[in-house]
């Protein structure tokens, strides 16, 4: 907006196009602004008492699960592409790269977050209802389930280094904010009501 010859002009499509786009690169900056550190100094800290990465599962195209589907059966619901695999290979080799060889690795019992955590290299896999999918569950299953995860968490907090691969809707009921397929968020387990997110990176597309 510009006051010409006391006329007041206002900024044409293009200038507010070119706004609305820095405006949001600002706030995604300030929504990952504790990620600045790369992504192998982030994972480093995993080797630290009391903290915990939450893994999204990688990319698994589609939203939610085919009606019917059984958790015996991978071919009835929405698993890993071929992308999917690669991403939570990558994560695997950073999480060495930044001297982590091994982890004790928790994962949902869907087909998509279990492959994740095998992808990974970190070790043997236990399945754990806790961290099953919450999509489409009702609140109160959601605020039980997560007090029970938060709890989950507080009695490992010494158990490191400790990796965690469930779903969005879990996630975001834990730290309250969204997740990309394959976003890790490192977290600093103080105690059951105290729970720090340090930081957040994306995976390699």
């Amino acid at each position: 907006m510009n006051v010409c010859g006391g006329r007041l002009t206002l900024p044409d499509a293009r200038s507010v196009r070119q706004i609305f786009a820095a405006l949001m690169l600002l706030a995604l900056a300030g929504f990952y602004g504790e990620t600045a550190a790369t992504a192998e100094s982030l994972l480093g800290e995993l080797k630290r008492p009391g903290h915990v990465l939450v893994l999204r599962h990688a990319y698994a195209p589609g939203t939610g699960d085919p009606g019917g589907f059984t958790l015996d059966d991978c071919s009835t619901q929405r698993n890993l592409s071929e992308a999917g695999r690669a991403q939570a290979r990558n994560l695997g080799a950073k999480l060495r790269n930044a001297g982590v060889e091994a982890a004790h690795v928790y994962s949902s019992r869907w087909c998509r977050c279990l492959e994740t955590a095998q992808a990974l290299g970190m070790g043997a896999v236990t399945g754990l209802p806790l961290l099953d999918s919450l999509f489409l569950s009702e609140r109160v299953e959601i605020e039980s389930r997560t007090r029970e995860l938060k709890a989950f968490l507080a009695d490992r907090k010494h158990a490191e280094p400790v990796i965690l691969v469930t779903h969005q809707a879990n996630i975001r009921a834990l730290v309250g904010r969204p997740t990309a397929s394959g976003e890790a968020v490192l977290l600093r387990i103080h105690s059951a009501d105290a729970i720090d997110v340090v930081g957040t990176f994306l995976p390699d597309p």
